[in-house]
């Protein structure tokens, strides 16, 4: 039996606001609280309760105007919703888009004198997104021991390390895939809010290496984590039943892939790319690719596709709640493709790996981790934007089937032993708690 709940972790969400998120992929915070599961948040909160501590969730909204309590039903976690500040309020008037970083694209119709104030306001916006005595008081009401930020390189790390300053608590934050710096003002405040942290952790061996590399962090501040799974929702049926369940031919050699539409984040040019050069010497009728997935790139897919030479792509324009449903399609599946660009430590491809398929990936951040062992591992790792590579691989596992249900096997072998629940949950408690005593 695991231990009595004894340690509380403060988990900041990184969005400016989480409608921006949700309105994103159709979802309702109904829909969030009740139903959310998978991703990286929900796998820490998870892995977290296993090892024993409890998670309280902090989420930002501005359809809200009194603190709002919630239970996220799948896992026992609480999820407080904080009111946006009204200043911040008024500047998303303006500011449609403040995850740009070009004013052109964040705010509409800006007339060429109004673009230095719009500048200005869109790199100081994220300054502006956070509640900070409420915030304070919050995590202070819910008697949390350690706050941990989804993201460092986000202006909410920055303003954390000051409430963990004034609460005289450990802060730390994970790396989620955002590298970037949105505001030329954070490269100055960065470096402080950094040293001022307890510690990072950071999946990815590339990001590790840019994070030392830039701000000198000394190693024993990082610790080299991997986002966790949930194995018991990756298992059920074989892949005759599933294709039977959801009406699949069973001849067809099937390749997948699913999440966010993120087009060129996720690489889905890429991959739509490969997989025309791949059907160049298979017949539609043979092979098929499906694509599950809702998000704001959803009518640059939606153009690419019609004019796709390859008709045998099936898009199931959704972003499910139901993991019982994307097991079902994944353990239909032959081959599990991933053309990212830029990933945190994507859990999509571990999911697609428990299910017992072989991985077509780029070398996006977290994938060499992943296949450390190439083919070994259970997967093929390509450079990124290299659609001919990428298609050369699919068609080895098309060609070679003995072989890719064998790397099949590795790969399922792969995630058993390297990200459970159970597993992570132990490392991320060390981490948090082992330089701090808490009761």
């Amino acid at each position: 039996m695991n231990e009595p709940m004894a340690k509380k972790v403060a988990l900041i969400e990184w969005n400016h606001l989480i409608e921006d998120f949700l309105d994103n992929i159709g979802l309702s915070m109904d829909d969030y609280t009740e139903r959310m599961t998978g991703g990286w948040l929900f796998g820490y909160i998870d892995a977290l309760k296993l090892s024993g501590v409890e998670t309280v969730l902090f989420c930002f909204s501005s359809r809200v105007n009194a603190v709002q309590y919630h239970i996220h039903k799948p896992t026992g976690a609480q999820i407080l919703v904080l009111p946006s500040p009204r200043f911040y309020r008024k500047l998303r008037r303006v500011i449609l888009n403040p995850y740009e970083s070009h004013v052109e694209k964040a705010v509409k119709n800006a007339k060429k004198w109004q673009k230095p104030f719009y500048k200005l306001a869109l790199h100081t916006a994220s300054w502006f997104n956070t509640p900070m005595r409420l915030l304070k008081r919050e995590i202070k009401k819910q008697q949390c021991s350690v706050i941990l930020c989804q993201e460092y390189e986000h202006a909410r790390f920055d303003l954390c390390a000051i409430i963990a300053k004034k609460l005289k608590m450990p802060l730390y934050a994970t790396f989620q895939g955002g590298y970037w710096q949105q505001s030329f003002f954070e490269r100055y405040i960065r470096r402080f809010t950094l040293r001022w942290c307890a510690g990072l952790i950071i999946a990815s061996g590339i990001e590790i290496e840019r994070v030392q590399k830039k701000y000198g962090l000394p190693s024993k501040k990082i610790a080299q984590v991997s986002n966790p799974i949930d194995l018991a929702m990756w298992q059920g049926a074989g892949r005759e039943e599933t294709r039977k369940l959801l009406a699949l031919p069973s001849h067809k050699w099937i390749a997948i892939w699913h999440g966010r539409i993120d087009y060129l984040r996720k690489g889905l040019d890429v991959m739509i790319d490969s997989w025309e050069k791949v059907c160049e010497n298979n017949g539609p009728d043979d092979i098929a690719l499906i694509i599950i997935g809702d998000g704001n790139d959803r009518e640059l897919l939606r153009q690419r596709l019609q004019t796709s030479s390859a008709k045998n792509i099936t898009w199931i324009n959704e972003y499910t709640n139901d993991r019982k449903k994307i097991y079902a399609y994944l353990k239909s599946a032959n081959a599990y493709l991933f053309a990212s660009r830029s990933e945190g430590f994507a859990v999509a491809p571990l999911e697609a790996m428990a299910c017992g398929l072989p991985l077509v990936a780029t070398n996006a951040p977290g994938i060499p981790d992943v296949l450390q062992d190439g083919k070994n591992s259970g997967g093929i790792m390509i450079e990124q934007e290299d659609s001919s590579a990428f298609a050369d691989a699919i068609l080895f596992l098309l060609q070679n089937k003995a072989n890719a249900e064998n790397m099949g096997r590795l790969a399922e072998k792969n995630v058993v032993e390297n990200f459970s629940s159970q597993a992570v949950g132990i490392q991320l408690k060390q981490f948090l708690f082992s330089q701090h005593k808490q009761s």
